[in-house]
């Protein structure tokens, strides 16, 4: 009987072991075929399965994760691949290296309330941009300030070493490339590259549709000039991208302030309300991470915003050039997606690749709609061509697929960055503090306790080399006068913590 049971047991324990191994086969081979389905990598996809172990509470903080070498055997996956998966991980802020012991799951960070919704203004006024604007673009010059108030990310996290081969390649092979004009509308290869990008994005764009620019900057300039003259109203968010403010005011239009909620944006609600009593001349927005709230405007609601500015001939010019930066790799769809993508569409769209690929190439675009061939002119008597060699860079890079891989990169940096960042404001802050809470982008809105004067809080941080954006700048009326917005654009380091502390004992 003793010997039979024993049989028995080494009979079950072996088909334990065959079955463990069956359902670790299977697993691999379930992996592979979502890599060959998906064309990611097998690092992303155990990344992403422990991702979600974590999020669901199947790991809780303070676990520790399984060796690299166990994680390995047991997936049937190299350690190289492993070690990426948790690399990703950490970058993404889910998880920590711990000298000695491993790697355990982080804490999540200490909960806050969001920032406040403005209150509606019923009235325009003239834009006023602070000085502070200066201020933050000498800040992006100089590497001895650290710069929490620009909205940059790092260099280390773009591909310029690609870029720069990219260019070396192009001067090599055309030795005549910058001898002559790349007049408007542009590059084509560049707008066919851009125009095959919008259509996994939702808009069904051709290279007919595109304008290229010198940056966003110029596209959202071109456009106001398009659709109105000095005087007349523009409603913008609150808080606004004080880029945005700073056209208004060159242009000598005055600005109305739609109130925009920290999770879904533009309240379309208070804007109806406003075209009740306000005659308005268009509508300048983000719909996809708002700089500064990081929100994002469900469809429901952009959907009514079209439907909104087509009843009452309003044109939209809306700003997307963070649209590739949400987090979880999802990519809403433009509002240009539900007004059409042709000729008759009343929504422009202007976008750029400064805040994903390389700022310093200053390439950008708008799609025009209705008011494609007025910004085509526009654009002849304000710079007539865009400079070659970086627009064929960055073509050649989107076309390489190379742009795609990237993203998935930085998305999960800036995601880690950006709950890092949040997670220190919680903590380190005073009581009263309130920090957004992005679904995408590197930059937080932080609402400081009442009486803080952010203007002041900047001045005395630049003393101590460090440049924050104060909330006034956000607005035409300068309100938000206890906000600033912090970039979490760059890796997290000593002396970022340093900065941090340095500014809770500022504003203390």
């Amino acid at each position: 009987m003793h010997r039979s049971l024993s049989a028995t047991g080494t009979d079950d324990l072996c088909r334990q072991g065959a079955s463990d191994l069956y359902w670790s086969i299977q697993r691999s081979i379930g992996t592979l075929a979502a890599m060959v389905a998906t064309g990611g990598f097998l690092y992303e996809h155990l990344a992403d399965e422990l991702g979600q172990a974590i999020d669901r509470g199947a790991l809780r903080a303070g676990d520790r994760l399984p060796s690299v070498r166990r994680l390995a055997q047991e997936r049937s996956v190299s350690v190289a691949t492993v070690l990426e998966a948790y690399l990703r991980l950490e970058n993404a802020g889910l998880i920590e290296v711990r000298p000695k012991s491993g790697h355990f799951v982080r804490r999540r960070a200490v909960l806050t309330a969001e920032p406040r919704t403005p209150r509606p203004c019923t009235t325009p006024s003239r834009v006023t941009v602070s000085d502070a604007y200066i201020k933050i673009l000498a800040a992006m010059r100089d590497p001895e300030l650290l710069a929490f108030g620009c909205a940059t990310v790092d260099p280390s996290y773009l591909p310029i070493a690609a870029l720069n081969r990219i260019i070396n390649q192009l001067t090599r092979e055309m030795t005549t490339v910058g001898a002559r004009y790349e007049g408007a509308p542009g590059l084509l290869t560049l707008r066919r590259q851009i125009a095959r990008r919008s259509v996994d994005a939702g808009v069904a764009l051709s290279e007919h549709d595109l304008i290229t620019t010198i940056g966003a900057t110029e596209g959202l300039s071109l456009a106001l000039r398009a659709v109105a003259k000095s005087g007349e109203v523009i409603a913008v968010e609150s808080p606004a991208y004080f880029g945005v403010l700073q056209i208004i005011e060159g242009l000598g239009m005055r600005a109305i302030e739609i109130p925009a909620h920290p999770r879904n944006g533009l309240d379309v609600s208070a804007l109806e309300e406003t075209l009740k009593i306000q005659t308005i001349h268009a509508v300048v927005c983000s719909p996809t991470l708002l700089n500064p709230l990081g929100s994002i405007m469900p469809d429901d609601a952009r959907e009514k915003l079209v439907r909104l500015a087509a009843r009452h001939d309003i044109p939209i010019i809306e700003d997307d050039v963070y649209g590739e930066l949400v987090f979880d790799g999802s990519r809403p769809r433009p509002l240009r997606a539900f007004s059409g993508a042709g000729e008759d569409s009343n929504v422009i769209l202007v976008s750029s690749v400064s805040k994903t690929l390389a700022p310093g190439y200053r390439v950008g675009w708008v799609a025009g709609g209705r008011w494609h061939d007025r910004i085509l002119r526009l654009k002849f008597g304000n710079t007539l061509a865009c400079p070659t060699l970086p627009g064929m860079a960055v073509a050649e890079f989107l076309a390489s697929g190379g742009y795609d891989r990237h993203l998935r990169r930085l998305r999960a940096a800036l995601a880690g960055n950006t709950e890092r960042f949040r997670e220190a404001i919680a903590q380190k802050f005073p009581d009263g503090t309130r920090v957004s809470s992005p679904r995408g982008g590197f930059v937080l809105w932080v609402e400081l306790p009442p009486g803080v004067d952010a203007l002041a809080l900047h001045e005395q941080a630049l003393k101590r080399r460090i440049v924050i954006a104060p909330g006034p700048l956000f607005s035409a009326r300068q309100r938000f006068t206890n906000f600033v917005r912090i970039s979490a654009g760059m890796p997290w380091s000593e002396r970022v913590e340093q900065g941090l502390d340095t500014l809770a004992k500022l504003i203390r």
